[in-house]
């Protein structure tokens, strides 16, 4: 099985829908839940208890649009209710989302990353309108992020060239993701680098916790040893 992360997108088999529909839901739960299962939509990879063990139910989010008020269900399903797993939309398919004063911004921090080899994908509010063209996006709508990051100091250089598309749009958030699946806010990682914060919020599969100095040890770029 592909290993479980944060914003990873999870797939449904007919049999594992035909079962989430089958459980209790109040009316306006069970209209988003029909929709979901009638188009095949996915869900989302949500925070699994610390204590699961391997038979444990797999938790995922099914963050609902507008027309459904946002609500945000937490779905439980046994590992054989799987299909397939897949990845939020990639940086360049938000392209068409965004005002158009923006867009040739965009396009700079997409030439950006893909120079330092930081692969960015679309997740919230303008990811799942993407994934399943239904109304998501507002004017208040964060443009959010997660982009891979191999240690801190890519984590540095990925921050930096996001800062400068936040300077044109405020409401640009995301993560950084570390090979371990750790996670830190773009701009929380910037503050902390900084010196402006002493403790930095980590997230990962099982919750989160506060980073101190030796997060950065952890994730310090390889040395190469000369032969």
């Amino acid at each position: 099985m592909v290993p479980l992360r944060r914003h990873r997108l999870a797939f449904l088999s007919e049999t594992g829908w035909a079962a989430v529909r089958a459980r209790s839901w109040d009316a306006q739960s069970r209209v988003c839940i029909d929709h979901w299962a009638a188009h095949r939509l996915p869900l989302v990879v949500a925070r699994q208890p610390l204590d699961a063990s391997g038979n444990a139910p797999i938790a995922l989010g099914l963050p609902a649009p507008l027309q459904w008020e946002r609500r945000r269900l937490l779905i439980h399903v046994p590992l054989s209710a799987l299909a397939w797993f897949d990845e939020f939309p990639r940086f360049d398919d938000a392209a068409c989302l965004l005002p158009r004063n923006l867009r040739v911004a965009w396009r700079t921090l997409g030439r950006q990353l893909a120079g330092c080899l930081a692969p960015a994908r679309v997740y919230g509010a303008y990811g799942w309108q993407l994934l399943t063209g239904l109304p998501y996006v507002c004017k208040t709508s964060d443009i959010d992020l997660w982009i891979g990051v191999r240690d801190t100091g890519h984590a540095d250089s990925v921050a930096h060239h996001l800062k400068s598309l936040a300077l044109r749009h405020q409401r640009l958030g995301g993560e950084l993701i570390f090979e371990d699946g750790t996670a830190v806010a773009w701009c929380e990682w910037r503050a902390w680098r900084a010196g402006r914060v002493r403790h930095v919020l980590v997230k990962h599969l099982h919750g989160a916790s506060i980073a101190d100095a030796s997060f950065v040890r952890q994730h310090a770029p390889a040395v190469e040893i000369a032969a």
